[in-house]
């Protein structure tokens, strides 16, 4: 009987590791879905509205801008709608400076249509504000959860990380909490402003960051599942970098790109 008990046992366990769904609680475990998350350093471009909609493996998705960063500019707008003619997807914008009676649908039923979202540049620090209190942070990761993709650039880029420095306020850098969905820190505009890189490497020395990753205006990192899977770049000159602490110093590692266009 022992003998019989053991082989039941054995055959069990190699059908489990043959590939086999275990089973919890009567119900199979089903795989999540994978959550992606592509940033960059700045500049709202055809390429990169591109590489998001290819991202969705749609014929025509539905991505949806948001400019709360730039208090919903109009030219900014108008630039994306113009970025976006002639590409296999469809336009939306998200305004969150609007009125009841302008609009038909709750933010949450407008984002949670998408198939992907991209987040303009501005001012990081009120766009949190307005995100937190209108919920939008909350349904921006129910929709990363979902498995909706999320993108953005400059503000749209570190409001996804723990926390990075931030032009936000008067007179010079200072440090901004994001929203942590990417468990590092983030900065965007890496080589633009002379001040951005010496400033974000003794923020990580000094522990008030945790390491983290920098893109160049015209390069980007998608991340699945919060790891990164890709560096690419629109050419060769910008770049994307892992800034860590090693034995008490700064390591600046360059993390190859791919080309896109």
């Amino acid at each position: 009987m022992k003998k019989y008990f053991l082989i039941v046992i054995a055959i069990l366990v190699l059908k489990n590791s043959s590939g086999q769904k275990a089973f919890t609680n009567d119900s199979f475990v089903k795989p999540s879905v994978d959550k992606m998350l592509f940033i960059y350093g700045g500049g709202l471009s055809r390429v990169f509205i591109k590489y998001v909609a290819n991202l969705t493996n749609k014929p025509e998705p539905k991505v949806c801008y948001i400019p709360t960063a730039s208090g919903d500019n109009p030219n900014f707008i108008n630039l994306w709608y113009n970025l976006c003619e002639e590409l296999p997807l469809q336009p939306y914008v998200l305004r969150t400076f609007i009125g009841s009676s302008s609009t038909s649908k709750t933010f949450e039923e407008s984002i949670m249509s998408m198939d992907a979202i991209i987040v303009g540049g501005g001012n990081t620090l009120n766009m949190l504000a307005i995100w937190k209190a209108h919920g939008i942070d909350t349904v921006l990761r129910k929709a990363y959860e979902k498995g909706i993709i999320l993108a953005g650039g400059s503000a749209g880029s570190l409001c996804w990380f723990t926390g990075g420095y931030t032009d936000s306020r008067p007179k010079e850098l200072s440090l901004v909490e994001g929203l942590g969905f990417i468990n590092f820190s983030n900065c965007p505009h890496y080589h633009s402003e002379p001040t951005r890189r010496p400033l974000y490497h003794q923020a990580i020395s000094n522990s008030k960051l945790k390491a983290g990753y920098a893109c160049d205006d015209l390069a980007g990192l998608l991340f699945i599942n919060g790891v990164v899977n890709k560096s690419v770049s629109q050419n060769a000159e910008n770049n994307n970098y892992l800034i860590s602490l090693v034995d008490g110093k700064i390591k600046e590692e360059l993390l190859p790109a791919e080309i896109i266009k």
